[in-house]
């Protein structure tokens, strides 16, 4: 099994040393990046940490836990290569993968419960990506991503 990459901030701690537990109990490497308390932190620090994870290959996604999901994926697709999607629960976080390729799963601890969170984890590390239209459209995201970098992107992309 691939390692899981595992951040949160304050608000997301609890949710996520919960994963972990639940991720480890079924065999999963996890990567743990902090935070390991309830002490205000920066959630784009957390992001960063996970996302780079994955970039660098130390682990092949990562799970991402704040208030609502929301911030997290913001900050970890400011990280060139990374697809992070805010997912409530596990049809979204299926398609996230199915879909989107997304390497990166961010859910909300303050609406988001246990049950629902793990059922979406594991809907996520179960699907895999369809490629077809989809690998299309994913390489037009790229393209997007290449030109935000001043890098030539394919004029089909543009």
């Amino acid at each position: 099994m691939t390692a899981i990459a595992l951040g949160a901030d304050h608000a997301g701690f609890l949710l996520k040393e919960d994963l972990k537990a639940w991720l480890r109990g079924r065999g999963h490497e996890v990567v743990d990046v902090g935070t390991h308390s309830t002490d205000s932190v920066d959630y784009p620090d957390y992001a960063r940490l996970v996302a780079e994870a994955v970039t660098a290959g130390r682990a092949g996604r990562g799970v991402l836990v704040c208030g609502t999901g929301i911030g997290m994926a913001i900050a970890a697709n400011k990280v060139p290569g990374i697809r992070a999607a805010a997912c409530g629960d596990a049809h979204t976080a299926r398609m996230s993968r199915e879909h989107n390729d997304a390497n990166v799963l961010a859910l909300g601890a303050r609406n988001t419960p246990l049950d629902t969170a793990i059922a979406a984890v594991e809907a996520w590390l179960e699907a895999t990506f369809l490629g077809g239209r989809h690998a299309r459209r994913l390489e037009k995201v790229a393209g997007l991503e290449r030109a935000s970098r001043g890098e030539h992107a394919d004029a089909e992309a543009r």
